[in-house]
């Protein structure tokens, strides 16, 4: 008998039917739209694509009469800009940290507890406290992110190194490898893939953090031009921002991916 669990798609399938609930999400809003502009031509609530485009277009291709900035692209910048410290610094706690509480006994029992702690704690929950000790400059915005990925991160990497066979660093260490070599020639190579993957999980979180914190303290940014408009009612702007940000975090995700493959191809093959 024949059943649905063992049925899989071809790639070509695969795809169209990756693009179907966004089609139906694009159908209903024009569905949507189109009803309310039709109740009221003035709502502000659904604007229809044409007025989206009108909006977007003059902050992004024309320069702002106060700063001469193009303020979407100064935006998008600003944001990615404190995205790429807050990820990067956390890749490298992660490493770091990880590969010593996942395999220096000594530090397990040390931080693991810390760490465990420090990960339960609702990063947006410290956000008056880090304003207040690093002010609202970027400093704080890139702490926030840091705060609510790196303890994630460790604490993954930690448990991935935990789970590794221990035969191999017996056999390493009997054949006369010291812990730096270890670290370099065995836990490296089978926990950089592993810590991308944690990294592409952490990609939305990391935008939520710092959406709150640019719409808090701040005065370029996504977040923060979302939350100045909201004011107004500008739809017409708040909803390709969103739109934008998702693209964003998605091309991060897919930048991520692409990289784990080319540089450690057989960690696909081998899961």
């Amino acid at each position: 008998m024949t059943r649905i669990i063992n049925k899989k798609p071809n790639p070509g399938i695969a795809r169209v039917l990756g693009l179907v609930p966004f089609g139906a999400v694009i159908i209903l809003y024009v569905i949507c739209s189109d009803i309310r502009l039709h109740e009221n031509p003035n709502d502000k609530l659904l604007p229809s694509f044409s007025s989206m485009w009108s909006a977007i277009s003059q902050i992004a291709f024309s320069p702002d009469v106060r700063t001469g900035n193009y303020l979407f692209w100064a935006d998008t910048l600003s944001s990615l800009k404190r995205l790429a410290w807050g990820l990067g610094s956390s890749f490298v706690i992660a490493i770091v940290f990880g590969i010593a509480l996942g395999l220096i006994p000594y530090a397990a029992a040390l931080a693991n507890s810390f760490v465990a702690a420090l990960s339960l704690v609702p990063p947006l929950a410290l956000l008056p406290i880090l304003f207040i000790a690093f002010g609202l400059d970027e400093l704080s915005k890139i702490v926030l992110i840091i705060l609510g990925v790196a303890p994630y991160l460790v604490r993954d990497l930690a448990l991935r190194i935990e789970q590794m066979p221990y035969e191999l660093l017996v056999k390493a260490q009997t054949m006369g490898a010291s812990t730096f070599q270890i670290i370099v020639r065995i836990v490296l190579p089978q926990m950089l893939p592993r810590v991308l993957d944690g990294l592409r999980f952490s990609i939305g979180p990391a935008w939520l953090f710092l959406i709150a914190a640019e719409a808090i303290a701040s005065t370029d940014g996504l977040g923060y031009r979302i939350f100045l408009v909201r004011r107004y009612l500008a739809m017409d702007i708040i909803i390709p921002y969103v739109a934008w940000i998702a693209a964003l975090a998605f091309l991060m995700d897919l930048g991520l991916r692409v990289l784990s493959q080319r540089l450690f191809p057989w960690a696909k093959a081998s899961t």
